[in-house]
């Protein structure tokens, strides 16, 4: 029976208030079964490779997971993830971090599907792979891939299996290099231009701890949660310096002011909430620190040129 639009919205307000799925939960869901071992001091790490018919067509929640999944798949699917909606028709390499919720939805069955995931803990002390594009809200998470790419990227999956089902000593040291290796892999898709490494200097070190700071403050998770700093003035008194040597610094590092990238995450953030809960237009508002609900109309519509209450209904 075709469900009306307030049964959908009462539907995603259920997945999305449950909050981020656990390593026990997704072992529970897919496997009907818990790893012993899973809250091990060296971080937990897994890793999978599922046959054509355990592939099914059907979908995952849209949900945050409170782990990171790098995967190799080839099938027919649409991903959603943050307010983003991506149609892979063959070959994918994939990114899924605890920040950000995603579904993926299986128009057919999956033919090939391997993955690790892994907890925050296993990196450690071990390079700050969170900071790549890949793991960012406004970067790139899915690469479709040539049959060539693909193999490419299977034989890294390969290797990380062996070493993983090996007794070598630093064998999660080896696994950690792989999943780098997958991770470089993937960037150096990109355009050139996305990959200039640009030096760091004051004003880039400035900017990314602004980043930082903005980016801690999502996802929102629950409707008395909220967005607490929305100004430039509040990041600069945050981070000790003049407002102006904040927006001088973002501006020189990322070709943008302060206020269109506070602007930016905010409306990505609201773009999310409206179309994957069934919270009100007023409970998204004040989450995202807007005290009155006009203002947030005023501001969606300038960025969006809709209403919010129209992009909803535009989603469904």
């Amino acid at each position: 029976m075709a469900k009306t639009w307030s049964d959908l919205f009462e539907y995603y307000k259920f997945l999305f208030m449950r909050g981020a799925e656990s390593l026990e939960e997704f072992y529970k869901r897919k496997f009907q079964w818990v790893p012993e071992e899973i809250r091990k001091d060296i971080g937990h790490f897994n890793l999978f490779k599922l046959k054509p018919d355990f592939c099914g067509p059907d979908s995952i929640p849209y949900r945050r997971r409170d782990f990171y999944k790098v995967m190799l798949m080839k099938g027919h699917s649409r991903v959603h993830y943050a307010d983003k909606v991506v149609e892979v028709k063959s070959y994918a390499l994939s990114f899924s971090n605890p920040k950000i919720p995603y579904k993926w939805e299986h128009i057919a069955p999956m033919e090939e599907c391997t993955y690790c995931i892994f907890s925050a803990d296993f990196f450690h002390q071990f390079g700050h792979f969170h900071d790549y594009e890949v793991y960012q809200p406004n970067g790139t998470h899915i690469f479709e891939l040539t049959e060539d790419q693909a193999a490419e990227v299977r034989v890294v999956f390969d290797k990380m299996e062996a070493e993983f089902k090996s007794e070598y000593k630093y064998k999660y040291d080896a696994v950690r290099n792989q999943i780098f290796e997958l991770l470089h892999y993937a960037l150096k898709l990109q355009p050139s231009e996305e990959l200039n490494v640009q030096p760091m200097n004051a004003s880039r070190r400035i900017a990314m701890l602004f980043m930082e700071l903005l980016e801690r403050q999502f996802p929102i998770d629950e409707p008395n949660q909220y967005v607490a700093m929305r100004s430039a003035s509040e990041f600069a008194e945050h981070l000790n310096v003049h407002v102006n040597h904040l927006n001088r610094s973002v501006k020189e590092a990322t070709e943008k002011t302060t206020t269109q990238l506070i602007a930016e995450r905010i409306l990505q953030e609201a773009k999310v909430l409206l179309k994957q809960t069934a919270w009100s237009v007023s409970e998204v508002a004040y989450a995202l620190g807007f005290n009155e609900v006009t203002h947030f109309n005023n501001f969606f519509k300038k960025h969006q040129e809709l209403s919010p209450l129209k992009f909803r209904k535009s989603v469904v």
